[in-house]
């Protein structure tokens, strides 16, 4: 299986999708914020490893904490997804912390404060 075959944007996908339900849904632990979604998932071809990319939003405590509580539950996360998806591999699942969303929300309040002083500039 190629890296980029149909197969394997297919199991990305479905291994993004229920990773999130079981960080959602399954996982109880107070360390992970519930501002937590996953980004993006990389699925080796041998299904042998996954990069998991999260995503928190919060301060770096958050972002810390969210880690070190997925890190813990790795196995648990591992076994629930074996339980969820029918692969020949369970990936071992490593986690990424990407702040991608955190940095678009802060692009877009920086526009908006760009827009709003603009609009009060051309009324004076």
């Amino acid at each position: 299986m190629r890296k980029n075959s149909v197969k394997n944007v297919r199991v990305n996908s479905e291994v993004m999708h229920e990773l999130s339900n079981i960080i959602r849904n399954e996982i109880k632990d107070p360390r992970i914020s519930p501002m937590t979604s996953v980004v993006a998932v990389e699925v080796t071809p041998d299904l042998k490893y996954c990069k998991a990319y999260i995503s928190v939003l919060g301060d770096d405590a958050a972002r810390k904490d969210t880690y070190e509580g997925l890190k813990s539950a790795e196995g648990y996360i591992r076994k629930k997804l074996a339980s969820t998806v029918n692969l020949r591999n369970t990936p071992q699942i490593t986690f990424v912390m990407d702040q991608s969303i955190e940095y678009g929300v802060n692009m877009s309040k920086l526009i908006d404060d760009v827009n709003s002083n603009n609009g009060n500039n051309g009324e004076e």
